[in-house]
């Protein structure tokens, strides 16, 4: 298996350089060659295969033989520790719970199975790594809990100052130890824009060893197919599967895309997204206009310009009829989404969190719109305690904080302050 770059088909490398790279020189995002589909014998046998089993067969496929199976077993089975149940709320809808992680978002599984791929590695390198990684929320918290303590690691997290909750801002800003918190005064797209000037920067190519934790990087979106997959292993009915994906930087629908592109039987997904409507309008217009993102009660998914749509772009072969035909999409308000809580809550006696809230907002769009009986299995992202401020004012009543959220919220914020221009950023990371 080799890796392109979305802004270069003629040049190839192999999955350890795509991960330690993060981007490609060119300033493009890595693909595989080619998607490996999986045989029909191993969907046949879903059903009686464990969590491990069926991520260490799915991974095997974008590693090839650069990473050993019995080792590959190892990093899977010290990532994935926790469930992803699928819970039903009707006939029509069920939840796909993604927030047992140890930081209680999605993104656990992606950045606990990267951070012990690169700690593979560099285990026999002597030169100290620089993971760079912009946050919008959830990302912060689940790459610097992953690599936390890994020896020869060093992870700079930057995030937009007042614009992500208190608690998961506290996930990420208390651990100290190899974890570097930068709050930038800014947006979220600016600390994306400082992090992929910085893996162009020839100063600091030459002075410092570095990889993204962000989307961007492929090793982030392989673990995010097993769900898909365990999704349908739960999954009473076994075709015509449509996935509701909230959606910001779209990483998440590009690995279910993988997935779909591997033989799982997906009829449609659905990209839900808030008032950072760039992807519904580019599905209507075939214009792909980036612009300031807005800040939002689903903050996670605050972006104004989606690293993952050029991958999807180029999955498609940039077919907009393509596109169309696999992908449908909508936008919603914050006042949609608070009474969307409030409604789930009060239908179904569950606890939806503002970027859930979202999913199931297009899901019902979905239903009212287009004429398919299809279950539509939506994609809870976060706990609803990490964004409890919003939950309280939907459902009127206090929302149980777990423990290990509790115990975050009494230590000490460790962060460096530093403006949105780009050579600040510069002028400290390379002295740091």
């Amino acid at each position: 298996m080799k890796y392109y770059s979305t802004n270069n088909k003629n040049e190839f490398v192999d999955f350890k350089t795509a991960v330690m790279s993060g981007l490609a020189s060119d300033g493009g995002l890595f693909l595989p060659d080619r998607i490996p589909p999986l045989s029909k014998s191993f969907l046949d046998e879903l059903s009686n295969l464990s969590t491990i089993e069926i991520a260490v067969n799915i991974a095997d496929k974008f590693i090839d033989d650069e990473i050993e199976n019995n080792t590959l077993q190892k990093i899977i089975e010290q990532s994935i520790t926790f469930p992803s149940p699928l819970v039903e709320l009707n006939e029509s809808f069920s939840i796909l719970e993604l927030f047992h992680g140890p930081t209680l978002a999605f993104k656990d599984f992606g950045a606990r199975f990267m951070a012990r791929t690169m700690e593979h590695f560099i285990k026999d390198e002597n030169e100290e790594l620089n993971i760079l990684v912009a946050t919008s929320g959830d990302t912060g918290s689940a790459v610097a809990n992953g690599f936390l303590g890994v020896e020869g690691i060093n992870v700079f997290v930057l995030y937009p100052s007042g614009k992500v909750s208190k608690i998961q801002e506290q996930q990420f800003t208390t651990l100290g130890n190899n974890i570097k918190a930068i709050e930038i005064e800014g947006t979220f797209d600016d600390c994306q824009k400082i992090v992929k000037q910085a893996f162009v920067d020839k100063e600091i190519i030459g002075r410092k060893k570095m990889s993204s934790a962000n989307s961007i990087n492929i090793a982030r979106l392989i673990p995010q197919t097993f769900y898909y997959f365990d999704a349908f292993k739960q999954n009473r009915e076994k075709d015509n599967l449509i996935f509701c994906v909230p959606s910001g930087n779209f990483g998440n629908l590009t690995a279910g895309l993988f997935a779909k592109k591997m033989g799982l039987p997906v009829n449609k997904f659905i990209a839900a997204t808030n008032s950072n409507d760039i992807f519904p309008k580019y599905l209507s217009s075939g214009i792909f206009h980036p612009k300031p993102s807005k800040k939002t009660y689903s903050n996670a998914m605050d972006v104004g310009n989606p690293s993952n749509l050029s991958r999807i772009i180029d999955l498609f072969n940039n077919d907009l009829d393509e596109i169309k035909s696999v992908i449908y999409s909508n936008t919603f308000s914050d006042e949609e989404t608070l009474s969307a809580i409030a409604e789930v809550r009060n239908e179904f006696e569950y606890v939806i969190d503002p970027h859930g809230a979202v999913g199931y907002l297009a899901a019902l769009d979905y239903k009212k719109n287009v004429t398919d009986s299809s279950r539509i299995i939506i994609l809870e992202t976060a706990h609803a305690a990490k964004f409890a401020d919003v939950v309280e004012k939907a459902i009127g009543e206090k929302v149980i904080i777990p423990v290990r959220l509790e115990e975050c919220m009494h230590k000490e914020k460790q962060s460096i302050m530093i403006s949105n221009d780009y050579n600040e950023f510069k002028n400290y990371f390379i002295h740091s």
